[in-house]
C-alpha cells in the first residue's frame, strides 16, 4: 500500500490493415474550461470496442489518441505534436492532464491549429506502478523506440494531413517521456525539428566531481556515473529522505545489472547524444522546464545538459520553478510559458 502511494505521488504527472475506423470521443465546442473545442479521436480499447493500432514492431495492438483542433479540415495540413507520458502513465496521461490547456490556446487563436498524438508506451499496453518502466527505449524490455517511430509516428503521417517540413514536427513529454522526446529528436533530426522536456532525466550519468548524485550543478565540480552495477545507489528521495528510489528500479529490467549496461545508457543519454550524434546550432530549438527541488535532482541533470549544449553553441531555452517538485501538476504549471514558446516555431506552418 505505500508503495503505490508514494509512487502515484511520485510519477503523477506499419500497416493499418485491420484497424476499425476510430470515432470521436469528445466533440465539445464552446463548453466550460473542462471542455475541448477540438475533437480527440479514440483509437484505443476504452470507450465501447477495440480501435487500437498495429504494431508490428512489438507484435501487438497499442491504444492511441489523436487531437484534432476546431475547424479541422483534412484538406489542409497542419503542425503536429507528439506527447510521450511518463514512467507508470500511459496514453491517457495528458488528456487528463495538459490538452486542455493546448486546447483552449488553439481556441482562443494564441496556438495555430495543431494536431496532437498521444501513443501508450506502457509495457504491453499495461501501465502501473510495478514491473518494467519501458521509458520509450529499445531495451531488454523490447524496442519501443522502434515503435515509436516506425509503428506510432508513421501512422499518424499516413493517416492526417502532416506538414512534411520537419521544422512543423514537434515532439515532448513529461519525465522519463521527456528524456525520450530528446533522444528521439537528437537521433531521427530529419524527422523532428523542435523538442521539448518537462522535468526530464537529460543526463542520466550525473555526479559531481567527489561521487555525489544528489550535489546541484557545477561546472567547476562535475563527474560521470561509470557504475550502475550498485543497485541500491538511491537515485531518489521522497518525503524527507523516508523513501528512497533506487538505481536498479530502472536500470535492471531495461540494461540490466553487469558491465555491459555503461555503454548502452551512455548510448541514449541526451546529453552525450549531442556530441554522438553532431547536433549543430540551428538544428533543433529545444525547451526544457524543471523544478530546482526535484526529488530525482533532475534539476542538475538538466542544467548540466543546458551548459553542455551551449558549450555546442546551442540554443537552449530553459525555466526553472526554484521550489518546482516532480510532480505532473507542478510540470503543468510550466504549459503557458512552453505553449508561448512554441506559438511562433509552428506559425509558418498554420493552415491559415
Amino acid at each position: 500500500m505505500w508503495r503505490t502511494s508514494w509512487l502515484g505521488a511520485v510519477l503523477l504527472f506499419s500497416s493499418s490493415a485491420g484497424v476499425a475506423p476510430a470515432r470521436p470521443l469528445l466533440r465539445s465546442p464552446e463548453r466550460a474550461a473542462r471542455a475541448l473545442a477540438g475533437t480527440l479521436v479514440a483509437y484505443t480499447k476504452h470507450h465501447g470496442g477495440d480501435r487500437r493500432i498495429w504494431s508490428a514492431v512489438l507484435g501487438e495492438w497499442r491504444d492511441l489518441y489523436v487531437y484534432l483542433p476546431p475547424g479541422y479540415d483534412p484538406h489542409r495540413q497542419y503542425p503536429v505534436l507528439l506527447w510521450l507520458h511518463g514512467i507508470a502513465q500511459d496514453e491517457r496521461a495528458f488528456v487528463d492532464n495538459g490538452l486542455l490547456a493546448f486546447d483552449a490556446a488553439i481556441a482562443c487563436g494564441r496556438l495555430p491549429p495543431t494536431i496532437i498524438a498521444m501513443p501508450d508506451g506502457s509495457y504491453k499496453g499495461r501501465p502501473g506502478l510495478l514491473g518494467p518502466q519501458t521509458l520509450w527505449l529499445n531495451s531488454d524490455v523490447g524496442l519501443y523506440e522502434d515503435y515509436l517511430v516506425r509503428d506510432v509516428w508513421a501512422f499518424v503521417q499516413a493517416h492526417y494531413p502532416v506538414v512534411p517540413v520537419r521544422q512543423g514536427h514537434v515532439i515532448g513529454g513529461y519525465s522519463g517521456g521527456a528524456a525520450a522526446a530528446y533522444r528521439v529528436a537528437i537521433k531521427y533530426r530529419a524527422e523532428f525539428g523542435v523538442v521539448f522536456g518537462l522535468s526530464g532525466p537529460l543526463n542520466a550519468r550525473w555526479m559531481d566531481c567527489r561521487g555525489r548524485y544528489f550535489a546541484n550543478f557545477d561546472p567547476c565540480c562535475w563527474g560521470w556515473r561509470t557504475d550502475f552495477s550498485r543497485g541500491r545507489a538511491p537515485v531518489g528521495r521522497f518525503a524527507g529522505g523516508a523513501v528512497v528510489v533506487r538505481l536498479r528500479s530502472f536500470v535492471y529490467p531495461l540494461f540490466g545489472r553487469g558491465p555491459e549496461s555503461l555503454p548502452q545508457i551512455i548510448a541514449n543519454n541526451p546529453i552525450e547524444m549531442l556530441d554522438e550524434y553532431g547536433v549543430r546550432p540551428g538544428a533543433l530549438a529545444m525547451f526544457v522546464a524543471y523544478g530546482g527541488r526535484d526529488e530525482f535532482n533532475i534539476d542538475a541533470q538538466v542544467e548540466s545538459f543546458v551548459y553542455r549544449a551551449r558549450q555546442l553553441g546551442l540554443e537552449v531555452t530553459a525555466v526553472c520553478d526554484r521550489r518546482g517538485r516532480h510532480r505532473l501538476r507542478e510540470a503543468e504549471k510550466f504549459l503557458p510559458r512552453l505553449i508561448d514558446w512554441l506559438a511562433p516555431l509552428v506559425m509558418p506552418y498554420s493552415p491559415y
